[in-house]
C-alpha cells in the first residue's frame, strides 16, 4: 500500500521536528522509531522517549485510506537527507517500508504501530497563550544556567512561573542563577512547574522566531505546548525548586556599566591560560578600570584591563570564567550592568534599560 507520495522536503521537515528527541540508545527498540500514521489526506509523524512526545503532520496524501507503521527515525532521516530534491514515495509491503526516489530504492524494517507507546494526556487545568518569539526569548535567557545530571533532580530543568499576566523563567545549577520574565495578554491561575532540561533544549530548537501563538496547557505532572502544526507533550519534574527570590542580592552598591562584546573578548583571551578543571579568573575593580587576570599550574599569566566609569571603592573577587562567558554569549544587549557587594558576595548582572532579566553568579576563591 502506498503511504504517501510527496516532495522530499515535505517529508523531511516534519521528520526533523520530531526526531530530535529520539535517543540513539534505547531500552525499547520501538522508541528508536517514528510513528507514521495516515488518516485520509493527513500524514502525521510522532516520536517519544516516554518522557516527551512530539507530533506534527501535513496534508500530503490523496484518498481516504488509513494506515500506520513505525520505522527507524534515524535511518529514514538519513535517507531523506541524502536523496535529491524530488518526489519521494513511501509504501508498505510485507512489514517493510519501501522508500523510492527516482532510481534510488530502500527497504526498511518496521514494527507494528499498535506497539508504539504514546504518552497518555492529563486533564489540563491551566491554559494560556504566549507569542513564540517571547517564549523562545525566555528559554534563551536562562537555559544555560540549568544543571545537567545533578543529584538534586529539581535543578535539571527550568522553573516556569505564571503570576497574573507575567510569565517568568528561572534556572540554576547551585552556582549561578538566571531569571527572565515577560508580560502577556490576559491572566491565568498562579502556577509554578519545573520543565525538564531536555524539553527546554528541544523547545528552544523548535520554536519559530515569529509572533505565532504558542498555547501552553498545564496539568499535574504534565505540560502540553501547541504551535503551528506541532503538539509537544512533556512530563514535568516533581520537586521543590529553591526560593530564587532570596538568591538575588538587593544591596550591591559597587555598580558600573560595561560593553558586552568588550568584556566577552577580554574574558575569552584570559580564559586561555586557565586550567581545565579550575576555570577561575580574578577581577580587580578600581576607579576607572576593571582588571581581569588568570594563572595556571605552569605559572603562566594573562591580564586584561578595561576602562569603565566607576568612581567607587576597590574590589578583588574571583569567578568561574565559564559562568560569565555563558551569560555574555546568550545576551544580545550592547551593554550590561554589574553590581557587586563584597568579595564573598554574589554578583548581579542586569540589563541597563530593563529589570526583566537578572543573572546571579557566586564568587570563587582564586
Amino acid at each position: 500500500m502506498q503511504l504517501v507520495k510527496a516532495p522530499r522536503d515535505a517529508l523531511l521537515k516534519p521528520l526533523q521536528v520530531v526526531s530530535g528527541i529520539v535517543e540513539r540508545r534505547q531500552t525499547l527498540p520501538i522508541l528508536a522509531n517514528v510513528l507514521l500514521r495516515r488518516d485520509g489526506e493527513r500524514l502525521s509523524f510522532t516520536a517519544t522517549d516516554l518522557e516527551i512526545q512530539i507530533q506534527t503532520g501535513a496534508d500530503l496524501c490523496s484518498g481516504k485510506e488509513s494506515a500506520a507503521t513505525t520505522v527507524s527515525a534515524r535511518k529514514l532521516l538519513d535517507i531523506l537527507r541524502a536523496l535529491p530534491d524530488d518526489e519521494v514515495t513511501l509504501a508498505l509491503a510485507n512489514k517493510r517500508l519501501a522508500v523510492q526516489c527516482g532510481r534510488s530504492r530502500f527497504s526498511l524494517q518496521t514494527l507494528a504501530a499498535e506497539e508504539f507507546p504514546t504518552v497518555s494526556q492529563a486533564e489540563f487545568n491551566v491554559d494560556f497563550t504566549l507569542s513564540s518569539i517571547a517564549f523562545k526569548h525566555l528559554l534563551a535567557m536562562v537555559h544555560f544556567a540549568m544543571a545537567a545530571q545533578d543529584i538534586r533532580y529539581y535543578l535539571n530543568g527550568m522553573l516556569l512561573v505564571c503570576e497574573g499576566n507575567r510569565v517568568r523563567a528561572v534556572a540554576t545549577d547551585g552556582h549561578r542563577l538566571a531569571m527572565c520574565e515577560t508580560v502577556r495578554e490576559g491572566e491565568s491561575a498562579e502556577v509554578e512547574v519545573i520543565i525538564p532540561r531536555k524539553t527546554v533544549l528541544e523547545l528552544a530548537r523548535l520554536l519559530p522566531d515569529s509572533d505565532e501563538p504558542v498555547r501552553v496547557q498545564m496539568a499535574s505532572g504534565q505540560v502540553r505546548l501547541s504551535f503551528g502544526a506541532v503538539e509537544f507533550i512533556s512530563k514535568l519534574v516533581e520537586g521543590k525548586f529553591p526560593d530564587y527570590g532570596k538568591v538575588v542580592p538587593v544591596a550591591n552598591p559597587k555598580q558600573f556599566l560595561i560593553g558586552r562584546e568588550t568584556l566577552m573578548q577580554a574574558l575569552s583571551r584570559v580564559a586561555i591560560l586557565t586550567t581545565d578543571k579550575f576555570k577561575g579568573v580574578r577581577c580587580v575593580l578600581g576607579p576607572g578600570s576593571l582588571k581581569i587576570s588568570s594563572t595556571n599550574t605552569d605559572q603562566e599569566e594573562a591580564q586584561e584591563e578595561i576602562e569603565i566609569e566607576y568612581p567607587g571603592e576597590a574590589l578583588d573577587i574571583g569567578f568561574n570564567v565559564t559562568y560569565l562567558l555563558d551569560v555574555l554569549t546568550n545576551l544580545k544587549s550592547e551593554q550590561l550592568k554589574f553590581a557587586f557587594g563584597d568579595a564573598l558576595g554574589s554578583a548581579l548582572v542586569t540589563l541597563p534599560d530593563s529589570d526583566r532579566f537578572k543573572y546571579v553568579v557566586m564568587p570563587m576563591r582564586i
